[in-house]
């Protein structure tokens, strides 16, 4: 590691010489820390004063003394010698991914119940890495895999398994959400379905003519293509269309009409709204996956990926 001043090669050995005669003020104790003689010592301390162009140090017979200008340079030959010795340690660190950046996207109604454990294991299991988090829908988070400004998504599929490998986090049932006092709320309530006392799921034709709120086909093209699965739609009696479950819920409670959200709703907690499952070919078939470019390069990944395969496959 080298420095230029004054087209003149400054060396790391010269300014480690340098700052054992500053530390010792002695040439003799200096040379001896350092394993070597004294003239080379002597030879390498007056080679930094003509660099730097400045008297450094102060000697006679007697004494050695830092001259001001030699007390300024102390200062910075210690960084140099510090930042020496820990950039090849943190490079090396860098390149084994235990230190460094990882980029994660997340969809909103994922952050309810599976982002905070995820970045609770990152977090536990690579203290060194700076996580950036990116709310985002699927499609935006594909885009960012593949063009490098992400390394990790929690996402719906489908997913181009050429391009991406993933990993099911999540498996959950679809609720209707109903306003307050709605009549297919009778017997439901805003706890976890399921539980003692709960209603018996909704039939989905149930739902034919009552006012829904739908997703956006562009920013929510996973839920709202559920929704149409789901049940049979009927398109003048969709009310709304939004992007985010939040807004969804939002409108139910305003009594806008009802709505189909994933069970992980119900961490919001929102007064006002009343859940009943509903009845689904598949029992869970709201999905979470974590998602990574099989092409990806950051080395932090591979480390990523083992800390969160200890994370267990929840459902509903």
């Amino acid at each position: 590691m080298v420095r230029y001043l004054r087209g003149i090669m400054l060396s790391l050995d010269q300014v480690r010489c340098f700052v054992a005669v500053a530390d010792e003020l002695h040439f003799g104790r200096a040379a001896a820390a350092l394993h070597m003689t004294q003239p080379p010592l002597s030879r390498a301390v007056q080679k930094l004063e003509r660099v730097v162009g400045a008297q450094l140090l102060e000697r006679d017979s007697r004494q050695v003394r830092l001259t001001p200008a030699g007390e300024v340079f102390l200062v910075d030959a210690r960084r140099l010698l510090d930042l020496a010795g820990t950039a090849p340690v943190l490079a090396r660190r860098v390149a084994e991914g235990a230190r460094g950046a990882l980029r994660v996207g997340f969809t909103a109604a994922s952050a309810y119940r599976v982002l905070g454990d995820v970045v609770e294991r990152l977090t536990a299991s690579l203290p060194e890495v700076h996580l950036e988090l990116s709310e985002m829908v699927t499609g935006e988070q594909v885009a960012g895999l593949l063009g490098g400004d992400l390394d990790l998504g929690l996402a719906r599929p489908p997913f181009d398994r050429s391009a991406f490998a993933s990993r099911l986090l999540r498996r959950e049932p679809l609720l209707v959400a109903l306003p307050l006092g709605h009549p297919l709320a009778a017997g439901g309530d805003a706890e976890r379905p399921g539980a003692e006392g709960a209603a018996e799921p909704l039939d989905p034709e149930e739902l034919v003519d009552e006012p829904l709120v739908q997703y956006s086909p562009v920013r929510a093209r996973y839920f709202h293509d559920l929704v149409l699965a789901s049940v049979p739609v009927r398109h003048d009696r969709v009310v709304h269309t939004v992007s985010q479950v939040l807004s969804v819920l939002l409108l139910v409670q305003a009594g806008r009409g009802v709505a189909v959200v994933p069970e992980s709703a119900l961490a919001l907690g929102l007064e006002g709204v009343a859940y009943r499952r509903l009845r689904t070919r598949r029992p869970e078939p709201v999905e979470v996956h974590l998602l990574w470019a099989r092409e990806a390069a950051n080395p932090v990944l591979p480390r990523a990926l083992a800390a969160l395969a200890a994370v267990p496959t929840t459902g509903g």
